[in-house]
């Protein structure tokens, strides 16, 4: 299986890449309109989030979306196969300067992100722009793939820590003044989330971002990968945001909440862009809920 991986991502990579996005987008499409992979999820989940968007404005969000998804795939698989010297014109930064300010401060960078445009890209070429990056992820089901995944990952240099137990890991980067990505807008279970708003929704959230920086005083800085035309990448890159001042229960979610409304804003701006197939608000609140949860880890893969 990982050989036939590895021979579709040699195929891939050596198509013109419009040719090899229009497959992707093909793929997409099959996704969502054939095989409707989490189709009513993800249509219900707009229909709460967008209300002012009628049904014609939605379907079309869908359809691009998973369009978007199916060029992701075939990006990523590309990278097997893609030689390096090529990479450079695949990314466009903005507000680099930003992260730089970030990283002179010496305590390391928390990135914050999230599931829109072609994340994976962003992840995995981080440090082939002299971007040391750590980030926090799940394993994919399929084995094969798992492992062409992380073959992939490693030969940019991209290191890993796992979902779970990984919180010291993470210090360690920030100590080194390296980055430590995380991804945001995942549901959490009850457990190991804290409620805020997102959408005008509860949605149970990791508070791990905001209680690993009131720890390391590392600051935040978000980044988010917008798809632009003919295979390019605009790599936006805000003004960093302050470490909470403590670490009260009160004050992690109100840092948690402020990072879930910067997300909800690139949503809002590319829709189309964001996986709406994930079940962002399957946790669902009871009648009283603890104001906080201070976990001792960053619960929040990619």
């Amino acid at each position: 299986m990982k050989r036939l991986l590895k021979a579709i991502a040699w195929v891939f990579g050596r198509l013109p890449l419009p040719v090899a996005l229009a497959l992707g987008q093909g793929l997409g499409w099959l996704y969502g309109s054939v095989i409707r992979f989490h189709r009513r999820d993800a249509w219900e989940a707009l229909r709460r989030s967008l209300p002012e968007k009628n049904a014609a404005e939605r379907a079309a969000i869908l359809s691009r979306m998973y369009r978007n998804l199916g060029m992701n795939l075939v990006e990523t698989l590309r990278l097997a196969a893609l030689p390096r010297e090529r990479l450079a014109e695949l990314l466009t930064f903005e507000g680099a300067e930003h992260l730089h300010a970030a990283l002179a401060r010496g305590r390391g960078v928390l990135v914050l992100s999230a599931h829109i445009g072609n994340w994976d890209l962003l992840c995995t070429l981080a440090p082939y722009f002299n971007y040391p990056t750590t980030i926090i992820t799940k394993e994919i089901r399929n084995r094969a793939l798992n492992e062409l995944w992380m073959e992939t990952r490693r030969r940019f240099g991209l290191k890993f820590a796992p979902a779970h137990h990984s919180y010291r890991q993470c210090l360690h980067a920030l100590r080194n003044n390296e980055i430590v990505g995380f991804i945001l807008d995942q549901n959490m279970i009850r457990d190991e989330g804290v409620f805020v708003d997102f959408f005008g929704q509860p949605a149970c959230t990791t508070p791990g971002l905001a209680f690993m920086s009131a720890q390391s005083r590392a600051p935040v800085v978000p980044v988010f990968i917008l798809r632009r035309k003919g295979g390019r990448h605009l790599v936006r890159v805000s003004p960093l945001l302050e470490p909470p001042p403590d670490r009260r229960p009160e004050t992690i979610r109100e840092y948690t909440q402020r990072y879930t409304r910067i997300i909800e804003d690139v949503v809002r701006q590319y829709p189309e862009q964001w996986i709406w197939i994930h079940r962002r608000w399957r946790t669902v609140p009871q009648e009283t809920e603890p104001a906080q949860r201070t976990v001792g880890q960053p619960a929040a893969g990619t």
